[in-house]
């Protein structure tokens, strides 16, 4: 997800979200811009954080993410590695809903492209991840029936992400154990004024920039055709 404020010049930061399906469990990660050096390098700090094995991925067309340096991981690791088809967002659903329900409610739309706004980005999304994880319920869809023209939907009963790791059968007795420790360690209260405070320091510093912005602008004049010349 790209933090250019409307503004696609130059680097900027960009943000990582990793989404499993199952569980609903998000991972972010704050990079300096789109290069496959940084991606790469978070999704392999992503990696040793999950609560569970990560078998698969599935990214878009990024070169970010199709290059043969992610290709030769993932065959090494024996990671499943496929891709969305070209033009069709709703592919990746499950992320482009964690893009805005966790990412752009918390950090709005304002543009972040200074060392900076990077460290509190960062810093925010070590306690976000915290609190989306173990404290933010969620819904999962499990029939939908159609009757004519209308569809009836029936969701199980909310649960975090760390709930549903916690009855995976998949996972290991080990890294449940784990998981309830960490679970024990957290206040939600405290993670919530964590995260406010980097929010606030990160559109402090994003507000000193918005007049650069706006000569940025500025400088690019619109193309204007005199009444004459009209037919």
């Amino acid at each position: 997800m790209a933090h250019d404020g409307g503004l696609a010049l130059g680097d900027f930061c960009q943000t990582l979200d990793l989404t499993d399906i199952c569980t609903g469990w998000t991972e972010l990660a704050a990079v300096p811009n789109k290069a496959q050096v940084w991606v790469f390098e978070a999704i392999q700090e992503i990696r040793q954080r999950l609560p569970f094995p990560l078998l698969g991925l599935d990214s878009d067309n990024g070169s970010e993410f199709i290059n043969g340096e992610l290709l030769r991981y993932c065959q090494q690791q024996r990671i499943s590695f496929t891709r969305a088809r070209p033009y069709r967002k709703n592919d990746n659903c499950y992320v482009e809903q964690k893009n805005y329900s966790v990412v752009r409610q918390t950090v709005g739309y304002q543009r972040f492209d200074t060392a900076a706004e990077l460290l509190v980005l960062k810093q925010l999304y070590a306690q976000l991840r915290l609190y989306t994880n173990f404290f933010q319920p969620t819904m999962k869809l499990k029939s939908k029936e159609r009757h004519g023209s209308r569809v009836k939907k029936s969701y199980h009963a909310p649960l975090t992400p760390s709930q549903r790791v916690l009855a995976a059968e998949q996972v290991t007795s080990a890294a449940k154990k784990k998981l309830r420790q960490q679970y024990r360690l957290l206040n939600p209260a405290a993670l919530k004024r964590e995260i406010d405070k980097h929010r606030k320091e990160l559109f402090r510093l994003a507000g000193k920039k918005r007049p650069v912005l706006k000569r940025q602008r500025h400088r690019q004049q619109p193309l204007t055709i005199k009444p004459e010349l009209l037919i």
